[in-house]
C-alpha cells in the first residue's frame, strides 16, 4: 500500500513559494526544511509568479460575474412565476 496524499493549506504553499522566490535558501534546503519535494516547491513558485498580476487587479471583473450570477436565478424565477400566472388565468 502506498502512502496517503498530503494536502497543504494555501497559506503554507504561499509561504514556501515566497521563500523560494526570495532565493535566500535553495530549493533543496527548503524541501528538507518543509518536508516537500523540490519539484513541488518549484511548481508552487511558478503558480505564484503566474497569478501575481491577478492579485492586484481591480475587483470590477469579480463584481460583474457575481452580479450576473445573482440576477440569473432571479430572472429564472420571474419566468416561472409568469408561467404560473398564465396557467392560473387559464384555469379560472
Amino acid at each position: 500500500m502506498g502512502r496517503k496524499r498530503r494536502t497543504f493549506t494555501d497559506k503554507f504553499k504561499a509561504k514556501v513559494a515566497v521563500e523560494a522566490i526570495k532565493g535566500i535558501k535553495t530549493l533543496n534546503e527548503l524541501a528538507s526544511e518543509y518536508q516537500v519535494h523540490p519539484n513541488q516547491i518549484s511548481d508552487w513558485k511558478k503558480q505564484l509568479l503566474s497569478n501575481a498580476p491577478d492579485l492586484f487587479a481591480s475587483g470590477k471583473k469579480k463584481q460583474a460575474k457575481t452580479e450576473e450570477e445573482l440576477t440569473a436565478p432571479l430572472y429564472e424565477e420571474i419566468g416561472r412565476l409568469k408561467m404560473d400566472v398564465k396557467w392560473l388565468e387559464k384555469k379560472l
